[in-house]
């Protein structure tokens, strides 16, 4: 008989050590963006829709963002074709600032970046100049993000399209698809 008592006093010891430590992650931003932090980056407010659309939508088990493109304070970090107006170093740092509005509009949706599963899906479209084809370098700065956070063990899948004109002359957009 004393068996099932210890046993379950362990067990609901262990659930509040668990929930203690859950209710820490949550005031200290989580673990998600304990990482993001440490790679020296910081979680925007989520841009607000650029147009008549939703920024972030959910659907059972899934979360999608409409395009992000590299806002900071409202403004575009590099307006311009890539291979033109703006180098690919730029692009890929501008890709970078899209994944983290992508974060910032998953967190407006989801409440905290720690009940993303994993990324599913990116897509991203560069404004190539004629002749850039390195799409996918610039592309890179997302993925590299992402699996620094997730981990390799579920890589997302991803497109990354050159196109000639891009709203609001932005260097580079995503989308990102995302599982709870």
């Amino acid at each position: 008989m004393r068996a099932p008592i210890l046993t379950e006093r362990l067990f609901s010891t262990q659930l509040k050590i668990q929930q203690s430590a859950q209710e820490a992650d949550r005031k200290m931003g989580g673990r998600i963006e304990a990482k993001i932090q440490k790679l020296g980056y910081a979680i925007p407010e989520a841009p607000a829709p650029a147009g008549s659309y939703g920024p972030v939508t959910r659907f059972g088990n899934l979360v999608v963002t409409s395009g992000q493109v590299s806002f900071v304070d409202g403004k575009l970090t590099h307006p311009g074709k890539v291979g033109a107006e703006v180098s690919e170093e730029e692009a890929y740092n501008d890709a970078r600032i899209c994944a983290l509005n992508a974060l910032a509009q998953l967190k407006a949706c989801v409440g905290d970046l720690d009940e993303i599963k994993r990324v599913v899906r990116v897509e991203g479209y560069v404004h190539s100049a004629a002749g850039f084809q390195r799409q996918a370098n610039v592309m890179n700065g997302v993925s590299e993000l992402y699996n620094e956070l997730w981990g390799d063990r579920e890589k997302h899948t991803r497109i990354a399209i050159g196109i000639h004109e891009m709203p609001l002359n932005a260097a580079v957009q995503i989308s990102v698809w995302a599982e709870v």
